[in-house]
């Protein structure tokens, strides 16, 4: 009987095949590096259909729903001026609340590009933002982190930095949508300063500003335009960075993400308009009830980046899940949110708005349930049609905590996806009529010709599985997925290559942040 071994095949002049060596390369040509054959860095296709969850009839449904609460309960906007513009636009404004004809909606949204192009500080790596395009980005916002001894730890400028060098290094990475960690030892005044030079200087993949306050906003956007070395009439006419708004559900859009609405669309920067809407907490407890609040609040702020500015690049965010209705926490990657990414995905392409959703996990170790979290929610991702995944690599506990060796699994996850979603070469080569007929009945197809030109690139070659078999997995001491993804992130960070900045464009980012911060940065409480 023949046993497979799972050491590589190479070509030996003397014998069919032979057995060498201990990692074999699959997949796409790719890049060296020190994580190995990785993929290159490169946006993958959707190019099978997408999943829908609804008939067209029940989407309608939420639709009009979304449309009744729309124009009869309204919206609070805490911004005078967002207020005053929208009334301006044709909103019904009593106070605080902001009422919306839906006719009215509809055609502000329907101002909305359906795809467009985020500029990253180098072009190759610009990405594509909708149509059937996938942008991955890194974990965001987490105020506490795990290190690479397991010890969780708050977040620290070291520890943000190391997560933008793995994200750099990780080519499934496409873009950082925020703080990977939250530096919270560098004083909150000047926090968004340092830690944008960090970004701007530690990668060469597009970036993002927090909408917490106006300075805030124009010391980013003009950050991101001095990284890119362009005028500002480039500049408002290429989107370069990102910014999250999102609503304080139920039914409310706060001055600050308002203002990050007025500061960003108006230079035609990147908008991810997204409710965070718990199904049982901030939203109805009905999945469909709480589908209908994430529509209303989404076309709302959609429609108000529209207003600032007809055209402006803009996502429809989705993040509908459920809590634990025992302890009212978060729940992610369940049932309920891959759900309503499948259906968040069908009411974005009714509006022909790009899609945001997420792939996120409430496990608060890197084991099976961090696993089957994320996986769970990224199918819902990516079967919804996302155009941007957040939270792609590194996300743990809910987001409360950033995590490096998670943060390599998931990019590995990352790349899988892309190599799923690749069209099947139905060749006259792939078909392999002539291969077949070579060995006929009862051979092996290892020394075969047709498989010695391919073994090399047909298969996708994970960074992280292992695929020895017992007694050897056993000698080398039975490494987990979670220890040998740490030892990958050991590799990155100490073979780390900065990417390469023109010195006065360095200069004029490290004069801005100097002088910002002489200035006092922003105002704070404390």
């Amino acid at each position: 009987m023949f046993v497979m071994s799972t050491r590589c095949i190479r070509k030996n002049p003397r014998s069919t095949f032979v057995f060498v060596g201990e990692r074999r390369r699959r997949g796409p040509k790719r890049t060296r590096s020190v994580i190995g054959d990785q993929p290159p860095f490169a946006q993958p296709q959707r190019r099978l259909p997408v999943t829908p969850l609804v008939t067209e009839e029940e989407l309608e449904a939420i639709h009009d729903a979304s449309l009744r609460v729309l124009s009869e309960t309204g919206i609070d906007f805490l911004h005078d001026d967002a207020r005053r513009m929208l009334a301006e636009a044709g909103a019904k404004v009593e106070g605080h609340r902001v009422r919306f004809d839906p006719d009215m909606v509809l055609e502000m949204v329907g101002r909305a590009p359906s795809e467009f192009t985020l500029h990253g500080r180098s072009p190759e790596r610009n990405v594509r933002i909708g149509g059937d395009w996938i942008t991955y980005a890194s974990v965001a916002s987490a105020p506490n982190y795990v290190d690479l001894d397991g010890e969780r730890r708050t977040g620290d400028r070291a520890g943000c930095q190391n997560f933008f060098r793995l994200g750099q290094m990780l080519n499934s990475v496409h873009t950082f949508a925020g703080f990977p960690v939250e530096p919270v030892d560098v004083h909150a005044s000047v926090r968004h300063l340092h830690a944008a030079y960090d970004a701007h200087t530690l990668t060469d993949k597009s970036f993002h500003v927090y909408s917490l306050g106006k300075q805030r906003n124009l010391d980013g956007i003009e950050m991101a335009r001095i990284s890119r070395g362009v005028d500002h009439e480039t500049f408002d006419r290429e989107p370069s960075i990102s910014s999250i708004i999102n609503a304080s559900s139920p039914l409310r859009y706060d001055h600050p993400m308002l203002e990050g609405i007025i500061q960003m669309s108006s230079r035609n920067q990147m908008i991810v308009i997204t409710p965070f809407t718990l199904a049982g907490a901030m939203a109805p407890i009905t999945l469909a009830g709480a589908l209908v609040q994430q529509n209303a609040e989404a076309l709302g702020g959609i429609a108000f980046t529209q207003v600032v500015r007809p055209g402006a690049p803009v996502l429809y965010g989705g993040f509908t899940s459920n809590v634990d209705m025992r302890s009212g926490a978060p729940a992610f990657g369940t049932p309920e949110y891959a759900k309503a990414a499948l259906v968040g995905g069908q009411l974005a392409r009714r509006y022909g708005v790009p899609y945001r959703s997420s792939a996120v996990s409430a496990s608060n170790a890197v084991d099976a349930q961090a696993g089957y979290e994320t996986v769970w929610a990224l199918w819902g991702a990516i079967m919804g049609g996302a155009n941007f995944v957040m939270h792609g690599a590194g996300w743990m506990e809910g987001g409360l905590h950033a995590s490096y060796d998670k943060m390599v699994i998931d990019a590995d996850l990352l790349h899988m996806v892309s190599k799923f979603l690749e069209p099947m070469d139905i060749s006259e080569d792939a078909l392999a009529v002539d291969a077949i007929a070579g060995v006929g009945p009862a051979g092996h197809f290892f020394g075969e010709a047709h498989t010695q030109s391919r073994y090399e690139t047909e298969f996708y070659g994970p960074m992280i599985s292992d695929w020895r078999n017992w007694e050897t997995w056993t000698e080398a001491g039975q490494p987990d997925a979670r220890s040998r993804a740490n030892g990958v992130a050991r590799d990155i960070l100490a073979n780390y290559e900065a990417p390469p900045i023109d010195d006065a464009i360095e200069a004029e980012l490290r004069d801005f942040v100097d002088r910002r911060v002489s200035e006092g940065g922003v105002a704070t409480d404390f």
